[in-house]
């Protein structure tokens, strides 16, 4: 009698695992649909609120390698009577600034995109020093630009060019 007893719990409780199991994997892919369309729903949502701040990122690093690009550079920076020791003086702290200015920017851009403008960055520092570097202590600001200019004439890639196809793609990939 007990064990008849036992036989009817053990029956009625595999039965209940049964109809568990059964209904979890019926239930599983309406679940798994579930959740992945919540996902979904979640990542658009993050990137319709980030895409604006993200593409304003861009177009402020798209604005410091124009800012650093010497051809660009030179003419607004470049004064009458300056010395060459002093345009390099200016030329420096002015990518420095601009550089530390946009260094937040860096979050919101591709770390491709980040090592570009670090690379234009440093790039334009040593171009100027090592131009600098190259005249006279009596040079004028005008030959320092001179030979910046030349430098960058004998290149076979403008790397500013290059800079900024490098953004658009990282751009066109963000659309």
């Amino acid at each position: 009698m007990i064990y008849n007893y036992l036989l009817e719990i053990l029956k009625f409780a595999l039965a209940g695992v049964g109809v568990v199991y059964v209904a979890f994997y019926l239930l599983k892919p309406y679940l798994d649909k579930s959740e992945s369309l919540q996902l979904m729903e979640l990542k658009k949502t993050i990137s319709s609120q980030t895409l604006p701040l993200r593409l304003q990122a861009y177009e402020r690093i798209v604005l410091f390698v124009e800012r650093a690009n010497p051809a660009n550079m030179l003419v607004r920076l470049n004064e009458a009577g300056m010395s060459a020791a002093q345009l390099h003086s200016i030329v420096v702290t002015e990518i420095r600034n601009e550089y530390q200015h946009n260094i937040t920017q860096q979050i919101y851009v591709s770390g491709r995109a980040w090592a570009v403008v670090k690379r234009v960055k440093d790039d334009t520092l040593s171009v100027v020093t090592n131009a600098v570097k190259a005249l006279p202590q009596s040079a004028t600001g005008l030959e320092l630009s001179k030979t910046i200019l030349a430098h960058l004439s004998h290149l076979e890639d403008h790397p500013y060019d290059i800079a900024l196809k490098i953004i658009r793609e990282d751009i066109e990939g963000l659309l």
